[in-house]
């Protein structure tokens, strides 16, 4: 029994006796005191200074597998390997892909914005009716004297 401020006497309970056991500084605790940051932070309240996993910056770290690789058709990275399908071109499919919806992706991809390497020729053969295996005729040497 002891008596506190007031001189009411109190009974401890036989239930709460360890604490007065634990009270005593010569006795040590069954575990370690916690000595780390984040538990020093925790019984003081404070937030911890660990930033959670956010869906930005921290994620972006994560990402090493593939998805697009070349397409060997238009050469660009947007042939999807688990669909085997081309975002771009849709290649392996006969057609070209093409939408309406987006006017500027059809004048990025369209006739004239490559090398043209057969139909560039075309305007000048046309005009001698696409003849072949002929020599061309000798040039008038007078003109060329007199300049």
């Amino acid at each position: 029994m002891f008596s506190d401020v007031n001189g009411t006497f109190n009974v401890i309970p036989t239930s709460l006796k360890w604490m007065s056991v634990l009270k005593n500084d010569s006795l040590s605790l069954p575990f370690p005191p916690p000595t780390s940051e984040r538990a020093k932070q925790q019984q003081q309240g404070e937030k911890s200074t660990t930033s959670t996993m956010t869906k930005g910056t921290g994620s972006f770290g994560k990402r090493r597998n593939k998805t697009h690789v070349l397409c060997v058709r238009c050469g660009r990275r947007s042939f999807h390997l688990q669909k085997s399908r081309c975002g771009s071109c849709g290649y392996p499919s006969a057609r070209i892909r093409k939408y309406n919806w987006s006017v500027k992706a059809i004048r990025r991809k369209t006739t004239g914005t490559g090398r043209m390497r057969y139909l560039r020729h075309l305007p000048r053969r046309f005009k001698t009716n696409f003849r072949e295996g002929t020599e061309a005729a000798p040039r008038k040497k007078a003109a060329a004297t007199t300049a």
